[in-house]
């Protein structure tokens, strides 16, 4: 065998596989996912749906519980006055990260192996920010009275203090979730009206061409369409940053050992982007089974994930050893008790269950043949998620419960009223993205087709 085609062996070996497998044309890429919104739900869906319904219901007698009982029915004491609402908020604002990450910033960075998996990625971040905003509004106490934290001139003489620092949370998760749903609504626009022309019934003709605006794939539309698509990626990316900085800064500027660091907003900021990848690959490997996507969401697209997974909790767990590094050279007696507490104190359990789940499991993503076991990606992802909500317990329970005054000191355990709220939470979550499944396109019909070779206006030519 000659030298040269020796080389070409090679270069064919590593030649990545192609994003749509499959003998798929773009007539066959619009049928096949047009076709999960025409037809009726497989049994999957229906389990799954029902499943999450009763858990939002679960969700619901909560909070009613709660409004009508007040917050001492969760297990606060009086060193805990932050619980697994805060734990809980952050936890799903951290989730909301990776769909803008997809959406946004690998669109500028011109990835098109995203365009599988953006589209329920943005809805996940959707979802995860409405299920976030559920608990300021109710750990606050009295819900009924929360319209007073609006500065409406004239009307009331109570004006909520401008200089909080849980008012950059407002803005910064407000902005966030507009812009991403923007994104989210302007990339949905081609496929609406792919579903408008394909409609069988009026009803679904009248709504999709409503939501379309009247799209009609000219070359004007197309060109309007890109800004805005590419403006919003703009504003979104400096989103990804800025918004689990701002909630990791609500813990920084405090002067409570353990919390008081200047490491939180960027290890805020991976842990947001691994667990938030995590729950995409904990929601695809369903989807793609349940839906026989597997030609269109490869194994190549949940490779990447697991490759970023690596990188993120690998950066992880760099902060872990940072912030015992930080606390030992800083010389503080109280900066090093609050860490040593955490790895050997009565809360050891949590902190080990974290470093295990965030730093240890992602480590098996070194090898290509587990990145490319569906059960061991399905098993790590979850095992991921689980970490980072026990990332966010070990920063907020832990560091409250040994303060400076050790005559304060307290133990917290949670009443079943907070693990019901969190439950609810999932439940509200899954249903929503559920809904999605089932009313809208998954997956960017158009971006999809926009990478297959066919979209190549030389493919086929010799060269």
């Amino acid at each position: 065998m000659s030298d040269t085609s020796k080389n070409t062996e090679k270069m064919n070996d590593i030649q990545e596989a192609p994003l749509v497998q499959g003998n798929h044309t773009f007539a066959t890429i619009t049928e096949k996912i047009s076709s999960i919104t025409e037809t009726p739900p497989p049994k999957g869906w229906w389990l799954a749906f029902l499943f999450s319904l009763s858990l939002l219901g679960l969700l619901q007698v909560s909070i009613l519980y709660l409004i009508w009982e007040g917050v001492g029915i969760w297990g606060l004491n009086n060193p805990i006055g932050w619980g697994w609402a805060i734990v809980n908020f952050v936890f799903w604002v951290g989730i909301g990260h990776a769909g803008t990450l997809i959406s946004a910033v690998l669109f500028l960075f011109r990835q098109k192996w995203r365009t599988a998996i953006n589209r329920f990625a943005e809805a996940m971040t959707i979802f995860a920010v409405i299920c976030a905003l559920i608990f300021p509004g109710i750990h606050i106490g009295r819900v009924w009275v929360a319209y007073y934290m609006f500065p409406i001139p004239n009307s009331m003489l109570m004006w909520p203090n401008f200089r909080s620092p849980l008012l950059w949370d407002v803005f910064a998760v407000g902005t966030y979730f507009t812009v991403s749903l923007l994104f989210w609504y302007v990339g949905l626009i081609p496929d609406f009206a792919t579903l408008r022309d394909r409609a069988k019934t009026k009803i679904r003709k009248v709504v999709y061409g409503i939501l379309a605006l009247g799209w009609r794939s000219s070359n004007r539309h197309w060109q309007n369409y890109e800004q805005a698509y590419l403006m919003l990626a703009g504003l979104s990316t400096p989103l990804v940053l800025s918004v689990h900085s701002i909630v990791s800064t609500d813990f920084a500027i405090s002067l409570l050992p353990g919390w008081h660091t200047t490491i939180f907003p960027p290890y805020f900021v991976a842990g947001a982007i691994f667990s938030g990848f995590a729950m995409v690959i904990t929601l695809a490997i369903p989807v793609r089974y349940i839906y026989g996507l597997e030609t269109i969401i490869t194994m190549g697209h949940l490779d990447k994930m697991a490759k970023i997974m690596l990188v993120t909790g690998s950066m992880v767990g760099y902060a872990y050893a940072m912030e015992f590094f930080i606390a030992w050279y800083s010389n503080n007696t109280y900066e090093s008790f609050a860490f040593v507490n955490r790895a050997f104190g009565p809360y050891a359990w949590a902190y080990w269950i974290m470093i295990s789940c965030n730093v240890i499991v992602p480590q098996l993503f070194w090898s290509k043949k587990l990145r490319n076991s569906i059960p061991v990606l399905f098993i790590a992802s979850i095992f991921a998620n689980i970490g980072m909500w026990f990332e966010r317990f070990v920063i907020v329970i832990s560091s409250l419960s040994r303060d400076y005054l050790p005559s304060n000191w307290d133990y917290y355990s949670p009443t079943i009223w907070d693990v019901t709220l969190f439950l609810g939470s999932f439940g509200l979550f899954f249903t929503l993205f559920l809904l999605f499944l089932r009313f809208l396109p998954m997956i960017a019909i158009s971006e999809v087709k926009g990478v297959m070779p066919e979209a190549d206006p030389h493919h086929g030519e010799e060269h």
